[in-house]
């Protein structure tokens, strides 16, 4: 194969950061498809719902940056498996309040206990001093409006 183009891929920030978060992420994947099945929206759905309790699909996607859409399947699926119940609201029959059942409070509090000692091994890989400089620059970059 030959090289028509020096535009340096490898070197892309958006192209780094998500081979970065594939990568660092697969370890973490295996334990929550391995152990409830779930996909990556499922889980992400349940930890909001773990860490500030009753919610909205709108109130999720606002906080995780998830697609309505995405939302929407994630929360049929965590329903189907009686992880979340879904209330609806009596003033805008739209709205549904979505909350965690004592199952779904097990597999939250499980996969937490996963993912703190994931973090951990994750961040020994680099520096206290990297590990701040990262975690500042990628709450700064995820903060960045789409016009910036």
């Amino acid at each position: 194969m030959t090289k028509n183009d020096e535009f340096p891929l490898q070197q892309f920030l958006p192209y780094l950061l998500n081979q970065a978060a594939e990568e660092s992420s697969l370890e973490f994947q295996q334990v929550y498809k391995n152990r409830y099945g779930m996909l990556r929206t499922e889980w992400r759905v349940l930890f909001h719902l773990g860490i500030y309790g009753r919610m909205t699909a709108k109130e999720i996607g606002e906080r995780s940056k998830m697609h309505k859409t995405k939302i929407s399947r994630a929360v049929q699926r965590l329903a189907e498996r009686r992880f979340l119940t879904r209330d609806q609201d009596e003033k805008d029959r739209r709205l549904e309040h979505l909350e965690l059942t004592t199952a779904g409070q097990a597999a939250y509090r499980d996969l937490r206990g996963v993912a703190e000692r994931y973090d951990v091994k994750l961040s020994a890989t680099l520096t206290p001093e990297e590990n701040r400089v990262l975690r500042q620059a990628l709450v700064k970059l995820a903060r960045m409006s789409p016009d910036a």
